[in-house]
């Protein structure tokens, strides 16, 4: 398989917020600002290739009858790596994400490559695949983040575009996410279509 088609197909054609529609826990409750859903993304994108990578290299392994729960723990060891260095290292960002850190280990979409890719193909590629599925969620995710920042606040990563008392409080609040998500898709697939 091309290498860029790899990386492009999770940034576009199997998007997993816009076209898979996986993930939506963290997408709608951590999106609250751009820079919240941007770490989100990319805390994602770590423990998708390096879990990707792990599993592609000891696939052959792992017995069927355990497979699930070997991935299972595989990532929750990534995951548990990346609280201890955000714990330490980003206290405030920690704090901001909460409790949507240690739910990576059941995120749908980690798992899902996992099953799909990584148990099937090469490290690299399985690395180039984590790639690619990591930005395009992390895109997905700055973009909502940045969107209910602006309609609702009037800033964009804390850059202030208008007023604040012109921006709508709903789309800071959790009914506002999903209001930011229907329409973000629905730009995507009117543009898909073109």
């Amino acid at each position: 398989m091309n290498k860029l088609k790899i990386i492009l197909n999770g940034i576009i054609t199997e998007n997993p917020t816009f076209v898979l529609l996986l993930g939506m826990c963290p997408t709608l409750g951590t999106t609250s600002s751009a820079i919240n859903g941007m770490s989100m993304g990319l805390a994602t994108m770590f423990v998708l290739m390096c879990s990707n990578v792990v599993i592609s290299c000891i696939k052959d392994l792992i017995p069927d009858k355990v497979r699930i729960p070997s991935f299972i723990v595989i990532i929750a060891t990534f995951v548990t790596v990346l609280q201890l260095c955000m714990q330490a290292y980003l206290p405030a960002l920690y704090e901001s994400l909460g409790l949507f850190i240690p739910l990576i280990v059941v995120n749908c979409i980690i798992l899902g490559r996992a099953e799909a890719f990584a148990a099937k193909n090469n490290p690299f590629d399985s690395l180039l695949d984590g790639i690619g599925i990591g930005l395009g969620f992390t895109i997905a995710l700055s973009l909502l983040g940045a969107t209910r920042e602006l309609l609702g606040t009037g800033r964009i990563f804390n850059i202030s575009i208008f007023p604040e008392e012109y921006g709508a409080l709903a789309f800071v609040l959790a009914p506002g996410a999903f209001i930011a998500l229907g329409l973000l898709i629905a730009i995507v697939n009117k543009l898909k279509t073109r």
